[in-house]
């Protein structure tokens, strides 16, 4: 099994994210993420969704997906092909000016903007390929996380 990311084309209009969620659970495929919002075009949407399945089982999905109403285009992105992103807010606890700048000094080393800066916590926002933010999170053990947010893989073609 695999981590895979697909990315849909669909109609925006109520009742879509059911019906392509639904489509998933009928057949027993579980999805790891799902981020959804409008496109340049406001009669379309773009449906972002991570699964864990193998090969075959995936072409079962993008045949099934392409034979669905609301569908009107899916890619199967990889890393080399696409650029794909999470984005997550933290929250961290400051207990001092000295927690303050090493917590601003780590997030520069990861582009991570500091979006929120109160006496006894900083939120800061994390966007990029789940390894990076993976090592991230890894260098901000030392500090309490208050709160932790992250959303669904986003995902978009480079040619």
């Amino acid at each position: 099994m695999k981590k895979r990311v697909l990315s849909l084309l669909v109609k925006n209009h109520s009742g879509v994210l059911s019906k392509i969620s639904a489509l998933f659970t009928r057949r027993g495929y579980n999805i790891h993420s799902l981020s959804v919002g409008t496109t340049e075009n406001p009669k379309r949407s773009r449906m972002t969704i991570e699964v864990m399945e193998d090969s075959k089982m995936m072409e079962q999905i993008i045949k099934q997906l392409k034979k669905h109403l609301d569908v009107i285009e899916v890619n199967c992105h990889t890393k080399d092909d696409s650029v794909i992103q999470d984005l997550c807010l933290i929250k961290v606890k400051i207990n001092n000016a000295d927690d303050a700048n090493n917590l601003i000094i780590i997030a520069r080393e990861f582009n991570a903007p500091v979006v929120n800066f109160c006496t006894d916590s900083i939120i800061v926002e994390f966007v990029g390929r789940e390894k990076k933010m993976e090592d991230f999170l890894k260098r901000l053990k030392d500090f309490e996380i208050l709160e932790y947010i992250q959303t669904g893989v986003t995902a978009m073609k480079k040619n």
